[in-house]
């Protein structure tokens, strides 16, 4: 009776490891080819490239696609065309670098140093990045929509004809932003939203209650038909 058992019990030893094994083969199969060296068009997708030191590199064209750059140092590499779709980018550093036409799209990157970098026509739908810093980079073009941007900054950042539509915005800075079109806020929302000092006469979409949860102050130029509030609701925050 106990060989018997033993026998039934390896032989369900047996079928667990090769199911397991069945299970883990397509999660394998499906990754890029994590060895290779940076290079444009690398597949990446699906790779663990953690705490690393990765800057000046060209990932021009590359599938980057869910792979995990947190707290990597990308730093002054070239990103244009290419697709981090569902990369994790946690505390990641872009400082420098292009990503003109490059799909970040659902993205996670909260708190992603994104300063002075080209993002020219990206694609930020859906991706959380709150507390990211985008000081001094060129954002014209750049697709935010229903993207989490709570506490972003933008000191200096261009934001030419970018598309907040959906985005959620509390508490972001965009008081220093530049821009020769305004960008548009279409049922974004605004609670807490610095816009002190910004031209937004142009804005289009911009709507009398974002306007009433925004930050702003006797700068803020307002679109024909929207008034500021008798006391704009922020101090020191």
């Amino acid at each position: 009776m106990y060989r018997q058992s033993g026998i039934i019990s390896g032989l369900f030893c047996a079928a667990f490891i090769a199911g397991a094994s069945y299970l883990v083969v397509p999660t394998v199969a499906g990754a890029g080819s994590c060895g290779s060296y940076p290079a444009a068009k690398v597949d990446w997708s699906g790779c663990i490239k953690k705490n690393l030191m990765m800057s000046g590199n060209d990932f021009q064209g590359a599938n980057l696609s869910e792979a995990d750059f947190s707290l990597t140092d990308l730093r002054n590499n070239n990103f244009t065309g290419a697709n981090l779709h569902k990369a994790r980018l946690i505390r990641a550093w872009f400082t420098g670098s292009t990503a003109d036409g490059a799909d970040f799209s659902r993205a996670e990157g909260y708190r992603a140093g994104l300063q002075n970098i080209s993002a020219k026509n990206a694609n930020f739908e859906s991706t959380e990045l709150q507390r990211a810093n985008f000081g001094g980079s060129n954002l014209t073009g750049a697709n935010f929509e229903k993207a989490e941007l709570g506490r972003t900054t933008y000191d200096k950042a261009d934001l030419t004809d970018v598309d907040f539509t959906l985005a959620n915005l509390s508490r972001a800075d965009l008081s220093k932003a530049t821009f020769t079109k305004p960008p548009r806020f279409d049922r974004a929302f605004m609670f807490l939203t610095h816009i002190e000092g910004l031209d937004l006469s142009g804005a289009a979409d911009l709507s009398q209650a974002q306007v009433d949860l925004a930050c702003g102050d006797k700068g803020t130029k307002l679109p024909s038909g929207l008034q500021a509030p008798a006391m704009w609701p922020c101090g020191d925050d």
